[in-house]
């Protein structure tokens, strides 16, 4: 146990020892650089247990999505007494007796299996257990947030989704169109997360999500991931966990807190966000730093400080242990049952 965890209170000390401690969304570079990975220990330092990371987003590839998660998949492996690729439940329970940090993987957006549907399958065998459907700007399975216009779920959408049900991959909602999102929800038979998304009714932005939508999610038995994105949280350097617990309190108050988790989004390069700023602006919010700045985002070491905020509050410790994880543990537990044939969706065979 580090010196920083021995430091917190009692209670907070013993929420980090008996919680499967998750953050679900988490950037390192998308390419293959021995820079970065080592920074993983930051997570295992703070207590966290399990951590998922991007392969890929927009309008990437299905080619480089795969080789970035090889990349990944091969310096992990090598390295067994810290890290732990992460296949199942088991797998995540295991991370957890063991100390040590297990990862898994997402893809943000679903451009890269738009054509061909069955890669989501190679992708799930590879270790990918979420992806959301637009990265901000449409494709063709559905809308995104920063649309003009969200022309809805798709077929493509649908059919993709009946894959990801059958192979036991997460559905993820978070950067997708209000009305795509209302769409899945109502389509799909497991339950339906929001990875990396926050309240709009405490910090208005086009990437934060509705009082209605977080209900719906909530309804299907899944989970709302707290970003730590500043612009997202209203906040800067000097009051970004303050303004993320603020958005946590906001989201249990309204959909309890079974339904709420940790997703915050920390990208390690931030030259290579800079980059991607520059080259693609159209994709991303208005608002977010593409003036040469620091990224204002909540770091790996704020989970300390969370975890402390969320200790003073007057959840039970049940209550804290699933927002801290377990609430993912759960929604894991019911999707990642491997393959198996669900047989067609009747809102398709209707269609057909």
């Amino acid at each position: 146990m580090s010196s920083t965890v021995q430091a917190l209170s009692h209670r907070a000390r013993a929420l980090i020892d008996a919680a499967i401690v998750w953050d679900n969304h988490s950037c390192m570079p998308l390419r293959a650089d021995d820079n970065f990975l080592p920074q993983l220990e930051r997570f295992r330092a703070v207590g966290v247990n399990i951590v998922s990371l991007n392969i890929g987003f927009a309008q990437q590839s299905w080619e480089e999505h795969v080789r970035v998660l090889s990349y990944m998949r091969d310096w992990i492996a090598k390295r067994p007494s810290e890290y732990c690729l992460v296949a199942s439940v088991e797998d995540v329970k295991r991370a957890k007796a063991e100390n040590r940090l297990g990862v898994l993987f997402d893809i943000e957006g679903m451009w890269p299996v738009q054509d061909e549907p069955w890669l989501v399958k190679m992708f799930y065998e590879l270790g990918v257990r979420w992806m959301l459907i637009a990265y901000n700007q449409a494709n063709k399975a559905g809308g995104g947030c920063l649309d003009a216009k969200d022309g809805g779920l798709t077929r493509v959408g649908r059919q993709i989704i009946d894959e990801m049900e059958r192979v036991g991959m997460v559905l993820c909602v978070t950067h997708t169109g209000a009305r795509t999102s209302a769409e899945a929800l109502d389509y799909a038979r497991n339950p339906v997360i929001f990875s990396h998304s926050n309240p709009a009714a405490v910090t208005r932005h086009p990437r934060n999500i509705s009082d209605d939508l977080m209900q719906k999610c909530a309804g299907k038995g899944g989970v709302i991931g707290i970003n730590g994105i500043g612009s997202f949280l209203g906040a800067t350097h000097d009051n970004l966990v303050e303004q993320a617990l603020k958005h946590l309190r906001y989201a249990i108050d309204l959909v309890g807190s079974e339904h709420i988790g940790l997703g915050m989004d920390y990208t390690f390069d931030q030259e290579e966000l800079k980059e991607y700023y520059r080259k693609m602006p159209q994709i991303f919010p208005v608002g977010l730093n593409t003036s040469g700045g620091t990224h204002v985002m909540v770091s790996p070491e704020a989970m300390i400080p969370i975890i402390e905020g969320l200790a003073r509050t007057n959840l039970t410790d049940e209550q804290i242990r699933g927002v801290l994880g377990e609430n993912w543990l759960r929604v894991a537990t019911q999707v990642w049952d491997g393959p198996r044939d669900a047989g067609a969706h009747p809102a398709m065979t209707s269609q057909r």
